[in-house]
């Protein structure tokens, strides 16, 4: 079976939009700022955007408020071709936690992360339906580390539970990772160096002392 091209899948969505001359509203989870910069930069052109930043995942509340605080100045910021407004979710790290029970040692990339994904999703899809908005998507795929394939998959799956349209997504195409770094120094943005969570905090950390071991135990 072929994969999906998920970023052709949008510029034909994208192209079929502007024929029709309307600007739809679409309720945009995110899940940092340096990630939201591009598809920002992107999507406000076909759209009005309200960027939902539910992440119960971040560890510590310090880390937490930190991001928030950036998506915030981001929105400031930025000018946009279409309003952009932000909500922010509740913190609730006990949520992530429950789920991640039984998880905690699955290595980055895998089944927890899957869940939590779905977590974060399923929180917009239901804003989404409940705020009226014509389509609902997330930020994560414009990462690397991120399984796009999965996203959607799981965006596809909340559409029909909830009833409004995931827009489909692969935002680390065309460059856009890319361009989410050059626009994170443009606007001197906080890049933090883990995903979110302590268990990935825990796993980048072990990785910088490898290497460090390594380097010094070298010839």
């Amino acid at each position: 079976m072929n994969k999906r091209n998920y970023q052709r899948e949008l510029d034909a969505l994208l192209t079929e939009i502007e024929k029709e001359h309307k600007i739809p509203r679409l309720f945009l989870h995110s899940c940092c700022a340096p990630c939201s910069s591009y598809v920002l930069e992107y999507l406000s052109k076909y759209f009005e955007i309200t960027v939902f930043f539910y992440n119960p995942n971040i560890s510590l509340e310090e880390e937490y408020r930190k991001r928030v605080e950036e998506i915030k100045r981001l929105v400031r910021e930025m000018k946009f071709a279409h309003p952009v407004h932000i909500e922010e979710g509740s913190y609730e790290p006990e949520v992530f936690y429950q789920m991640a029970k039984g998880l905690e040692q699955v290595p980055e990339g895998g089944e927890r992360c899957f869940k939590c994904y779905r977590l974060r999703m399923e929180e917009a899809a239901k804003a989404a339906r409940d705020g009226g908005y014509d389509y609902f998507t997330t930020t994560l795929s414009i990462s690397p580390l991120k399984n796009a394939q999965k996203i959607n998959e799981i965006g596809e799956e909340l559409a029909e539970i909830y009833g409004v349209v995931h827009l489909p997504s692969d935002f680390k195409k065309k460059n856009g990772y890319k361009r989410s770094i050059e626009l994170s120094h443009e606007y001197d943005l906080y890049r933090q160096n883990y995903c979110g969570c302590v268990f990935s905090k825990r796993e980048q950390e072990g990785k910088i002392q490898q290497k460090q071991d390594s380097e010094n135990s070298a010839p």
